[in-house]
């Protein structure tokens, strides 16, 4: 008998791993200076993570650090919601109660999700930013929690993971950015297949330079003799050495079992089969020690005392000196907490498993769950029905499984862990046929599905049918961003809606299947659109009825706004309102409240939109609030209202940032970016926009935020900068975002990239294509830029010899444009008087009356950088008409200040140049010289005379060998001169340096 009697099989040597745990306690060494550290650890089973981390572990707990552990947990075919985060912070809680309870302050019913100690978890919301938020709360408490202690936390067994801890750690690794923190992660290697859900993240992880990844190798052969003499307490004999060495292959778990098999003369310990050398040592034991051990690999990772006491069948004395067998054998370990019971390796544990036979298993899995249903405390609250639908799963019983798969997706949902929801119900779907009727027919309606509206009449009386389990799962891979399975579940449903007998349920899968073809650029979603709206055309109102035409009124105001959008939106104001679908009625109004802006009464939009917020704030409904500060303060902007815009965003921010909205609060400072610019506070529009970029979930805020970096990069002269934010831009929006808002501002960005590098023609062909796409109602805000951007290029190029052909019918163009444009607020009129004046430039009519009624028109509308511009034209003007000097020299130096503050790199060079040309000092200090109209403007730019000939012929659109023949040099020296001469006007190619040139006027003599 093994009863009482411990087999020693560990060697109480730590062998190897000594660079691995350099690495580590590196990592911990690091984390105390504030740097966060993120590791993986992965090797074969067996191979020694486990050791290495428990080393690791007393180094960090003699260093002082707080150390906390968690396990994932396999459970049939998958694992337990956030199992490992939710055992490490247990743990935590354990040891520093009142400072996880100050960290996590304030958000207590959405951390309980993951930690329950905590309390009750929030009711909602449920949407496709739960998880992002909660994730985002799980990162600042543990900064918190970290930022004046070293915390180490580990993760262990990453291959049994569930999705939610997977996108979890992900985060994690990501978002962390100060804090004593190490996160430490462990996987087996050779279980991670292609096809292995790990896999992804590995290979994402890997991307990200802030991850250590750590591989363990097999021992060698000195590695393994080292082993053999720390468990043998001697020198091992050579040859035994050898025959270990070479049966285990370096694996450090299989060298304990040969040695254990040895000292317990288990002969079948040297058969081929490596299981058998693992079940060996199980088969000597006592016949109940093998079956509590038997019983103990069906019930999890880890079983609960109480729980295999109640499954066992064995009076408490029989039980516990089993388990003592059990211990005693290395086969079985204490749980930490000393509640429970676990294999030692996990490689015993699916030995044990694998070798019960069919109905064996699952007599065991159904004792589990009879024992459960018969007392519930036998488990924890939060694991209790997930493993209790595992357990009848397992039980091969469809009858008792449905049921308790049903209820465990309700406690998975209710934690946010919707990718572990959607699998659950897909197995309910699995088990629809295989379970009586009668049992379905007590199954009451699904859980959380919207607006779709359950099948029947009465949903507290009528069951629940299979079409309402794939709407329940359409809405959960939605939310848990698995869209891809979403949209074939749209697919699935509206096949077994064919017959045409169900036109609303029918709607709402069109419905859904809209919004994910958009999301996922498969097209704009109207065709999916127009469909939902056939189908509730003449039905009675009801709630998918008012959801359908909110979305697509919705869908109308961002790709073709007009008064049919405007009608069909107050329509779905109506129809909400009847059936008292208040929040989607409040979400028609904010469509309504912004076609009225649009449509030129922006103050009964501003009062609607106003009257929205105070409502929603009543109703606690912060979704809607937030959508409702990214509207508003968007339509400020649009009215040239940018400080009010900003203020409203900042509360905004404040607000939604409390709930962890992530898109809704990147959209509100996107938006804020925008205001931010056009006001010149360009820093703080940087961080903006780099906000978005951080917290942005969805491609579309990220994209825009893009597109404002890229408007930056552009005004401060950074052409490469703002040619790779359009690109990230396009990559964000792809080819299927037709959204004037978003169209538009990218057309104006490459116009202005290609004037700035001197390609006139592109500059024409991007403007001829955004005018021909349109610029719908509401979007002059975006189109008066863009004109103006298309006319400065034009008025640069006068003179330009790739500019002359189509001139003309550009400029008309550019008119016939502006014409059909609206000025609804004073910051449009003095857009449209500067393209006026633009224009005239580029035929070279421009006055000094034009250009003073622009700048008089810009200067109250606190648009310092338009000013400036506005400013450095009509200096230029008078200084060509021979006006007063002092003026110029004013408004120069005025422009010049501001081109300086925001760090216009190109708008300062323009004006210092000017003011050298016409010998005006930017100092106001300075004594003014006389003007010298004689003087050669292009030696301010430090150009030699050679230089300077080689310019004018370059703005000519000569090649070098041209250049060559016509000043009788070679071409080599004509190249170098030219490589030169960028080099000093610090432009990157010919067509830049030659719209320099004829931008600066540089061989256009100015009058003083």
């Amino acid at each position: 008998m093994l009863g009482g009697v411990e087999t020693r099989s560990v060697s109480p040597v730590f062998v190897g791993r000594a660079d691995e745990l350099a690495v580590l306690t590196d990592a911990l060494t690091r984390a105390a200076g504030q740097e966060p550290q993120a590791l993986l650890i992965g090797g074969e089973a067996g191979v020694g993570k486990t050791r290495l981390t428990e080393e690791f572990l007393s180094e960090a707990t003699r260093r002082g650090a707080v150390v906390a552990v968690g396990g994932c947990v396999e459970i049939g075919a998958e694992g337990l919601p956030f199992a490992p985060f939710s055992t490490a912070l247990r743990g935590l809680h354990r040891l520093l109660p009142e400072e996880l309870a100050a960290a996590a302050a304030g958000q207590e019913d959405e951390l309980a999700r993951i930690l329950p100690e905590l309390g009750e978890t929030a009711r909602g919301p449920h949407d496709e930013e739960s998880t992002a938020r909660l994730f985002e709360l799980t990162a600042r408490m543990l900064e918190r929690l970290a930022a004046d202690r070293t915390l180490v936390l580990v993760l262990e067994d990453l291959h049994w993971a569930d999705a939610s801890t997977r996108h979890l750690l992900a985060y994690l690794f990501r978002a962390l950015g100060s804090g004593r923190l190490v996160v430490v992660a462990t996987y087996r290697a050779d279980d991670v297949h292609r096809r292995h859900p790990l896999r992804p993240l590995l290979a994402e992880l890997d991307r990200l330079r802030t991850v250590v990844r750590i591989e363990l190798p097999r021992f060698n052969r000195a590695e393994v003799r080292r082993q053999l003499a720390g468990i043998l307490a001697s020198r091992p004999d050579e040859e035994f050495v050898d025959s270990v060495f070479e049966r285990s292959d370096g694996n450090a778990f299989f060298v304990e079992e040969l040695v254990a098999c040895r000292e317990n003369d288990c002969r079948a310990g040297l058969t081929e089969s490596l299981r058998d050398l693992l079940l060996v040592r199980v088969e000597v034991l006592p016949d109940a020690a093998q079956r509590v051990v038997r019983i103990v690999a069906e019930g999890g990772s880890t079983v609960e005392y109480p729980l295999l006491r109640a499954v066992a069948g064995l009076t408490e004395d029989e039980l516990i000196e089993a388990l003592r067998a059990a211990v005693g054998a290395n086969i079985l370990l204490a749980t930490p907490e000393g509640d429970g019971y676990r294999f030692r390796h996990s490689l015993v544990r699916e030995a044990v498993s694998d070798d019960l036979l069919p109905g064996e298993r699952a007599r065991v899995n159904r004792r589990y769950a009879e024992a459960v249903e018969a007392d519930e405390s036998l488990l924890r609250a939060e694991e209790r029905t997930i493993r209790l639908a595992s357990y009848w799963y397992c039980a091969n019983d469809p009858a008792k499984a449905l049921p308790a798969v049903l209820a465990a997706s309700v406690t998975a949902r209710c934690r946010h862990a919707y990718s572990e929801q959607l699998r659950l119900l897909e197995r309910a779907l699995d088990l629809w046929d295989s379970a009586p009727e009668e049992v379905r027919s007590r199954l009451r309606p699904a859980d959380y599905t919207e607006v779709y509206p359950p099948c029947g009449c009465d949903p507290a009386a009528t069951p629940l049918h299979r079409l309402d389990l794939v709407a329940e799962a359409t809405v959960a891979a939605r939310f848990g961003g698995e869209r891809e399975r979403a949209l074939k579940m749209t697919k699935t449903a509206l096949r077994m809606l064919e017959d045409g007998h169900d036109p609303l349920r029918e709607a709402w899968f069109w419905t859904e299947r809209s919004r994910l073809v958009a999301s996922l650029g498969r097209g704009d979603g109207w065709e999916e659109l127009a469909r939902a709206q056939e189908l509730v055309k003449g039905l009675p109102p009801s709630q998918v009825h008012a959801d359908v035409l909110v979305r697509a009124a919705g869908w109308g105001m961002l790709h073709n706004p007009g008064p049919d959008n405007l009608a069909a939106a107050e329509r779905a104001v109506a129809y909400a309102r009847m059936v008292g679908a208040e929040e989607t009625e409040l979400n028609a109004r904010i469509t309504v409240a912004s076609m009225l802006t649009d449509a030129g009464e922006p103050e009964a939009g501003f009062a609607e939109l106003h009257a929205v917020l105070e409502r929603a704030t009543e109703l606690g409904l912060t979704v809607i609030a937030g959508r409702v500060h990214i509207n508003l303060s968007s339509q400020l902007e649009a009215m040239g209202r940018s400080r009010e815009a900003v203020e409203l965003a900042e509360r905004g921010v404040e607000l939604v940032s409390r709930s962890r909205l992530l898109d809704t609060e990147a959209w509100v400072c996107g938006n804020m970016a925008e205001s931010l610019y056009n006001l010149g506070r360009w820093d703080e529009a940087t961080e903006a926009a780099g906000r978005t970029l951080r917290v942005g979930q969805s491609a579309a805020p990220r994209g825009s935020a893009s597109a404002r970096l890229g408007y930056l990069a552009l005004a401060r002269g950074e052409l490469t900068e703002a040619a790779t934010q359009l690109a990230a831009a396009q990559a964000h929006f792809g080819t299927h975002d037709t959204q004037p808002q978003h169209r538009i501002p990218l057309y104006r960005l490459a116009i202005g990239i290609a004037e700035g590098a001197g390609r006139i023609a592109d500059v024409r062909a991007e403007t001829t294509d955004a005018i021909a796409a349109g610029f719908p109602l509401g979007q002059h805000r975006y189109a008066w830029p863009l004109l103006l951007a298309s006319a400065s290029a034009e008025a640069d190029a006068r003179g330009l010899p790739a500019a002359e052909a189509g001139r003309t019918a550009a400029l008309q163009v550019l008119r016939d444009a502006a014409r059909r444009l609206a000025t609804p607020a004073p910051v449009w009129t003095a857009h449209a008087d500067y393209l006026r004046a633009e224009l005239l430039r580029a035929e070279g009519l421009d006055t000094v009356a034009d250009w003073t009624a622009v700048e008089a028109a810009i200067r109250p509308l606190e648009r310092p950088y338009l000013l400036a511009r506005a400013g450095h034209r009509l200096a230029e003007a008078r200084l060509a008409a021979g006006c007063d000097r002092e003026d110029a020299a004013d408004l120069l130096r005025e422009a010049h200040a501001t081109a300086d503050r925001l760090g216009s790199r190109r708008l300062r060079e323009d004006l210092a140049l000017l003011a050298r040309r016409a010998r005006i000092p930017l100092a106001p200090d300075l004594p003014r010289a006389a003007p010298a109209p004689d003087g050669d403007p292009v030696e301010a730019l430090g150009l030699t005379s050679r230089e300077r000939d080689v310019l004018r012929l370059v703005a000519a659109g000569n090649t070098n060998r041209q250049i060559a023949e016509e000043l009788f040099i070679s071409p080599k020296t004509a190249s170098v001169h030219v490589s030169n001469i960028l080099a000093k006007l610090g432009v990157q190619g010919r067509g830049e340096a030659a719209a320099l040139a004829h931008r600066l006027r540089l061989f256009v003599p100015v009058a003083g």
